[in-house]
């Protein structure tokens, strides 16, 4: 089905229901949960923007590459009145000094109440943030982008990170002057990680100089797209 036509069809549905559907507002205070390991915990303030309270579920998510050290959550459910925020705290548990940066994924979820006899849906929205977990004394740097090594093979491109920092980008790639398009499995590489790209599309690999990324810092900050050198 075209878009023209799902959006045609999707109108005539909100025509034909006398349902009104209203989104919960949680809204975190910033992109990124901080866990620091010299302070043992983290948090982050989560506000009901809406006009009745929600109960604010938290839940950890473990990224399959990564065996991040533990995290406790307090609360793991609250209500959260109209208007106000609730603070939520991330406990390392974790006592052997980390080496690298580690990389998880939390989601708050605001769950509004049951309305009994009225014609109203509230649908619950989902936040999804990623949260970073430093070792104590490293230094933080604001562009760990710069600590990629690519490479280019003939069809294939590597990018590696020998470094102790979490590295997120977009997941697109783009090399230099040929201008074809890559693509990452995952839009981070964790210390230590190797990966190979996959090219978009069933062109041919050109001759390349450079790859042009879209990195995104880890305090949540949008950054231009960077270009970085490839290694021969």
């Amino acid at each position: 089905m075209k878009l023209s036509s799902l959006i045609k069809t999707g109108a005539a549905a909100l025509l034909l229901t006398s349902t009104f559907t209203h989104a919960t507002g949680m809204v975190p205070e910033t992109s990124v949960v901080m866990v620091e390991q010299q302070d043992g915990e983290g948090s982050i303030s989560i506000k009901n923007t809406d006009s009745y309270p929600v109960l604010l579920i938290t839940a950890l998510q473990p990224i399959p590459e990564d065996k991040a050290p533990q995290l406790a959550i307090t609360p793991p459910a609250a209500r959260v009145e109209p208007g106000k925020s609730q603070v939520v705290r991330f406990m390392l548990a974790e006592k052997t000094p980390l080496t690298t940066e580690h990389l998880m994924r939390v989601t708050f979820e605001g769950v509004p109440p049951q309305q009994k006899n009225q014609n109203v849906v509230r649908m619950s929205v989902r936040q999804n943030l990623p949260v970073l977990i430093r070792p104590a004394g490293l230094a933080k740097d604001a562009a760990p982008w710069k600590r990629l090594t690519w490479k280019q093979s003939g069809d294939s491109l590597t990018v590696s990170n020998t470094s102790p920092y979490v590295v997120r980008l977009g997941q697109g790639v783009q090399t230099l002057p040929d201008n074809n398009n890559w693509l990452l499995a995952t839009p981070y590489v964790l210390p230590g990680q190797t990966l190979t790209l996959k090219m978009d599309g069933a062109k041919k690999a050109g001759t390349a100089a450079k790859v042009r990324i879209s990195p995104a810092t880890n305090w949540g900050y949008t950054v231009d797209n960077y270009d970085a050198e490839l290694v021969k």
